[in-house]
């Protein structure tokens, strides 16, 4: 089972290879001769941009929640995770609404200064490439918070007292000891970031920013060029890959950067007063205040005032269409996690191993990509049983596969499939394989044991999984956009299909609640991050699935984990 769902997950980017090398008409040389070099150099533009915009702020806030002590730490301390809960296509059309010529900022300013037309000042704008960068930035930088922060709580104090002992000033403390030590984390989340920019489809098009993604729906639909897409697909795939090894290069080395147990000491924040006090609650404020703050004020005040408008039947059956879709693709994916996690813990063989890594690549796979490689082989599918059954019996079988919801089900749990293992995974190697022993040894099977040992102790990871998982699959938009039935929207597709034509009043319900939605892991986590950080403070390193406590062996305090 392990393998048949390893290939059933890299069917797709097989599928967008083969037709990249095998499309009905090659307009490769028209692409490159004519738009392929500005799809890359926005595409390049754009990532250096969210990578130094994220880096910036996730390191410099990391630095000063985990260092230093002023006011509002403690709040900012969760608060700065807030803006996961907003995907970037909502904070773009918010941004667009309130900074375009007739929102309020410039119009507040016009009446202020007395201006009346747009050439007597200049305002930036906010549709550019600049603008598309800042507003990815305001929502991916907490990727690289939580673990830069993660990293910086777990190195000793004892090592950045030699340093100070050695003569090293603030600056060369963080520059030449922290930050080298922290880097192997911070390239995982920078990494993190940087794959869901490659995903973003709606902030760029709104934007009209022309990227790889872009250029992928404009070829594809434009053009009614498949071929072509799955060619620009394939590019955005070598993209993908070149993250992806700098993410496992970065998790091969972090080892090298783990203080040894024995000398571990936990940092001491150094309280800050006057003028660097205040600084630092603005430098931590600032990305709160943009990244939900201001989005989610702005959210509430139009869903209010056009509430009647927008809580209609129609609306109302959207809404339920997204929970239900999103609900049967978490339950699907953490089935299919559970039986990965479970197989590899009865079969350890590299084989095995093998199989868990490649079913988990899905989740690096941009959902533009994926959609073409669920529409090559569902199409294949469907016209040759149309054909088959046309010839033999005379009737026509329709779309079984593409077009349909089982689509959607299907590129949301190859995308979500690594994030559900990912936590049914990590529960699962908190039971003891003693457990395992003991219930053979009474008679069991595997089956057994699972059903009545296993999944009743994972429970806790189970549902972080199917929740993480409901959340994803409410906020995609790319493969949702080409994947749906006819006639048939979820809230990404609502919002989206509102605020492009303007309308960010009657789109701002639908917003809401999937920010709302959103708003559940970031909870769960945080939660989990303080519930962690008291155990260590009381002693307790472990808490296995059943909610039992471990206390700390002769190895010395664990490290926090994220």
């Amino acid at each position: 089972m392990a393998l048949l769902i390893a290939f059933v997950v890299c069917l797709p980017i097989l599928s967008v290879i083969w037709l990249s090398f095998n499309p009905e008409e090659n307009i490769w040389p028209h692409l490159v001769n004519t738009v392929l070099a500005s799809y890359i150099w926005s595409t390049l533009g754009l990532m250096l941009g969210v990578a130094i915009g994220t880096l910036l702020i996730g390191v410099s806030t990391a630095w000063l929640i985990t260092h230093y002590e002023f006011p509002g730490r403690a709040l900012f301390n969760w608060a700065l995770l807030l803006p996961f809960a907003v995907p970037a296509y909502v904070i773009a059309f918010i941004y667009t609404d309130l900074l375009e010529f007739a929102g309020p900022v410039q119009s507040g300013l016009r009446a202020l200064f007395g201006w009346k037309l747009a050439n007597e000042y200049w305002f930036p704008a906010i549709r550019t490439l600049p603008g598309a960068t800042l507003m990815l930035v305001l929502v991916l930088y907490p990727y690289v918070y939580l673990l830069a922060r993660s990293a910086f709580l777990e190195q000793s104090a004892s090592v950045l007292e030699a340093a100070r002992v050695l003569g090293g000033s603030s600056q060369n403390l963080f520059f030449r000891v922290a930050l080298p030590m922290a880097r192997p984390a911070i390239a995982v989340g920078l990494a993190m970031a940087l794959m869901e920019t490659l995903n973003d489809f709606g902030t760029v098009d709104y934007f009209a920013v022309r990227t790889l993604t872009a250029g992928l729906y404009d070829v594809w639909l434009g053009m009614n060029n498949l071929g072509g897409g799955a060619q620009i697909a394939t590019l955005l795939l070598m993209f993908v890959m070149m993250l992806i090894g700098l993410e496992k290069i970065s998790r091969r080395h972090q080892q090298n950067f783990q203080p040894t147990a024995t000398r571990f000491r936990q940092l001491t924040r150094h309280p800050l007063t006057g003028r660097r006090a205040w600084l630092a609650s603005a430098t931590c404020l600032a990305p709160i205040l943009l990244g939900f703050l201001i989005p989610a004020w702005v959210l509430l005040n139009y869903a209010i005032t056009y509430f009647a408008e927008s809580w209609t039947e129609d609306f109302r059956q959207i809404a339920l269409n997204s929970v239900l879709l999103s609900a049967t693709a978490a339950g699907t994916a953490v089935t299919i996690g559970i039986l990965l996690s479970y197989s590899q813990r009865l079969h350890p063989t590299r084989l095995l191993r093998t199989s868990v890594n490649v079913s988990s690549m899905g989740y690096a796979v941009p959902g533009a990509v994926l959609a073409i490689g669920v529409i090559i082989p569902f199409a294949t599918f469907d016209n040759t049983l149309d054909d088959f059954m046309r010839r033999q019996f005379g009737f026509s079988t329709g779309l079984l596969l593409s077009g349909t919801v089982f689509a959607l089900i299907f590129a949301y749990t190859v995308r979500f499939l690594a994030v559900a293992y990912g936590s049914v995974d990590a529960s699962m190697k908190k039971i003891s394989p003693h457990m395992d022993d003991a219930a053979r040894s009474l008679g069991h099977s595997s089956g057994s044991i699972l059903t009545r040992i296993h999944l009743p102790l994972m429970k806790s990871g189970v549902l972080t999984a199917a929740l993480v998982v409901f959340v994803d699959c409410m906020k995609e938009l790319p493969a949702t956009l080409i994947l749906r039935p006819f006639n048939f929207d979820t809230l990404a597709t609502h919002v989206y299909q509102f605020a492009s034509d303007e309308l960010i009043g009657e789109a701002s319900l639908g917003a809401l609640l999937i920010v709302l939605t959103g708003l559940a892991p970031v909870i769960l986590l945080t939660t989990t991050i303080d519930r962690s950080r008291e155990l260590k403070a009381a002693g307790i390193t472990t808490i296995d699935a059943s909610g039992d406590t471990a206390t700390p062996g002769i190895a010395g305090p664990a490290r926090p984990a994220t």
